[in-house]
């Protein structure tokens, strides 16, 4: 058994203590429920294109940054030109928790991917309720089915959608209606990394998809190597949590590259 179908197994457990503790009729009725959500698509487009993750630690790195806070993370990448900021919200496996993106909703204005394993159409009313914008779609994880199924979902609770794919197989998952579609870098079965992988793969694409490249970014050449094949936007985490200032590491890296 690999590192992602242990995170699934767990996922499923979770997922149905979560449906223990609350009913949907109850996440329907939060107040961030019916709010109007930011568009990703649209910030990644007008803006620098970076999307800053907060992570606490990864089954590949283990701990990366355990003491940085969450609010004051978020309000830096603001502050410096984010295009939208991914909370891992998995606890297990990242340290991450959905009260995250709870605790930013109020004090930021721009679009929260929640990242973690979506497997269930509960976990989409979680995202919303708590103030979300985005979900990530990871197709080793669904069938293509499914992923129609919850971008549907997804844009029926004004979510959007990134469709995180690997594989040339994975390229069946893509649908019309998925807003962005997400190249991971690395292979989250084994952890290695391989950019230009990612570039051949986003080359098999529909040419006015915006696409994401997804971790092993961990320089400026990688980021111009990227950028130059075609990328759209960027999402990049480790690079700068694992400074003691994720903030101000992610300042340094904008002004780096705008000169």
């Amino acid at each position: 058994m690999n590192i992602l179908d242990k995170i699934i197994d767990q996922k499923k457990v979770e997922v149905d203590e979560a449906k223990k503790k609350i009913f949907l009729t109850e996440l329907k009725d939060s107040k961030f429920f019916q709010r109007n959500t930011i568009s990703l698509k649209e910030s990644v487009k007008s803006g620098s294109g970076i999307i800053s993750e907060f992570k606490r630690q990864s089954p590949s790195k283990g701990v990366i940054n355990e003491k940085a806070d969450v609010l004051e993370v978020a309000k830096s990448y603001q502050k410096f030109g984010a295009s939208g900021i991914s909370i891992l919200t998995d606890s297990e496996f990242f340290g991450g928790k959905l009260e995250d993106i709870l605790k930013v909703r109020n004090e930021i204005s721009i679009p929260i991917l929640r990242k973690d394993f979506m497997i269930d159409e509960f976990q989409f009313y979680e995202a919303k309720a708590n103030g979300a914008d985005v979900i990530l779609l990871i197709a080793s994880c669904l069938s293509p089915n499914q992923v129609q199924e919850f971008t549907d979902l997804s844009h029926e609770l004004g979510l959007e959608v990134l469709l995180e794919i690997h594989t040339e197989d994975e390229l069946q998952h893509f649908n019309k209606n998925i807003d962005l579609v997400g190249i991971n870098n690395r292979n989250l079965k084994d952890f290695k990394v391989d950019l230009q992988h990612s570039v051949n793969l986003k080359n098999l694409l529909p040419k006015e998809v915006l696409a994401v490249a997804e971790s092993g970014i961990y320089s400026v050449e990688d980021f111009k190597f990227l950028k130059e094949k075609g990328f759209d936007g960027f999402l990049m985490g480790e690079y700068f949590m694992r400074n003691e200032n994720p903030g101000v590491a992610f300042e340094e890296f904008l002004n780096t590259i705008k000169n």
